[in-house]
């Protein structure tokens, strides 16, 4: 089943058809999809068509492998339920958003619910199904098996889902974009035209050839043509290392003070150096 509904979309589209579906026949029609049995298949106005090769079955007089042709029609919801639709979902930017972005919105069942209708199937009177093949059950095997090739359809293109219930992909973002919160949204996600660059050779710079350099004299050949400024003289300050001081530690055993020791005399040092700078 994964193979053929790896979305969440697909997943719930066939979990929509085994409430209503024999499972055994489910199954088979799934053989017959990966088996490579479905020739191929059209969606027009709503309805898919499909080529199916059956089997041979000497029992039932078939010695040649036959061709059934099978059509699937889902129900279309009516064009007064769809403009309820449209109105409800253009209300909500979370959902306008991710669809003008061709994105299938995970809550879009809620949108159709709140009214009393169904995106997915809901039963199997949402289904108009046929086959050319004997076999008077409903579904057949080859149904199913066109069942699990149209979930795989909207594994890849969730939109198959609107087009079979009556609305295609062009006409669901028009109506969107009429909506005065499409338009908002619409032209926020138009992207800017970027303007065309020209192409260049290299993007590598390109060496140049500069003037040679005018000396006058050797001097200006070692110093060169300007002199860099001079060092700006930084007034330098006596220190004191006081380093019989510092070995006694913040609190010596003769300092009976609260205050560090060693802060005392770097302040009593400060003030001795500047005085002695006042008296010169």
């Amino acid at each position: 089943m994964a193979q053929f509904s790896r979305t969440w979309w697909g997943q719930r589209f066939i979990a929509a058809l085994e409430q209503f579906t024999d499972s055994a026949r489910l199954g088979r029609g799934r053989s017959y999809a990966s088996g490579g049995r479905i020739l191929d298949y059209t969606l027009a106005n709503g309805t898919v068509t499909a080529r199916v090769r059956g089997s041979i079955n000497p029992y039932f007089g078939v010695y040649k492998e036959p061709i059934y042709r099978t059509s699937i029609t889902i129900k279309a919801i009516s064009s007064t339920d769809w403009t309820k639709a449209i109105r409800h979902i253009a209300s909500r930017a979370d959902l306008v958003t991710k669809l003008l972005m061709n994105e299938m919105p995970d809550t879009i069942e809620d949108a159709f619910s709140g009214l009393g209708l169904y995106l997915l199937p809901h039963s199997e009177r949402d289904f108009e199904t046929s086959c050319s093949c004997p076999d008077w059950a409903n579904p057949c095997k080859h149904i199913a098996g066109v069942y699990y090739l149209l979930a795989s359809a909207l594994d890849h293109d969730p939109f198959v889902m609107f087009e079979l219930r009556g609305l295609s992909r062009d006409d669901l973002h028009a109506e969107l974009v009429r909506s005065p919160l499409g338009q908002i949204l619409a032209s926020a996600l138009k992207s800017d035209d970027v303007p065309a660059v020209e192409p260049v050779e290299s993007y590598y710079t390109r060496p140049a050839r500069e003037p040679d350099a005018v000396v006058t004299g050797h001097k200006e050949f070692w110093t060169g043509a300007k002199k860099l400024p001079a060092p700006l003289a930084t007034a330098s300050q006596a220190s004191v290392s006081a380093l019989l001081i510092k070995k006694q530690g913040d609190y010596p055993p003769f300092w009976h003070k609260d205050v560090s020791f060693i802060g005392v005399m770097e302040e009593l040092y400060e003030r001795v150096r500047t005085k002695n700078k006042q008296m010169k």
